[in-house]
């Protein structure tokens, strides 16, 4: 993406990692995994509204980049969450409540390459 110096401008992405078998085992509604999803992703935004790289996120609205991945279980999740808090990367772990189940993780925005190797062996969420 071209910058006006005529640079280029890394691409900032906002992940999130839903489990899977919140539908395909557990048969929770989708409406309902899309909200887990979503309140993931507010929180991490919330959490981390002074860091530059989202600040510059939010400053494109209209061109903001999400990634939806997922985990196969409740396990699977929360290793990640794990070595994602090992490798100092900020995200929050979305518990559903009263239940205080993990429900899905998103991470603040960063630089696809600053993270995407350490989410590469989640697939797309379907």
């Amino acid at each position: 993406m071209a910058t006006p110096s005529g640079g280029t401008s890394r691409r900032l992405v906002q992940y999130v990692i839903v489990r899977s078998d919140l539908i395909h085992t557990l048969s929770w509604p989708l409406g309902a995994v899309i909200t887990q999803a979503c309140h993931a992703a507010t929180a991490a935004i919330h959490l981390h509204y002074s860091d530059p790289d989202t600040q510059e996120y939010l400053a494109e609205l209209d061109s903001m980049h999400k990634v939806v991945l997922q985990a196969p279980d409740e396990a699977s999740l929360s290793t990640l969450s794990s070595t994602l808090r090992e490798k100092d990367i900020a995200h929050k772990l979305w518990m559903e409540q009263p239940e205080n189940i993990p429900t899905c993780l998103a991470l603040k925005p960063y630089p696809k390459e600053t993270v995407q190797p350490l989410l590469k062996k989640f697939k797309l969420f379907k």
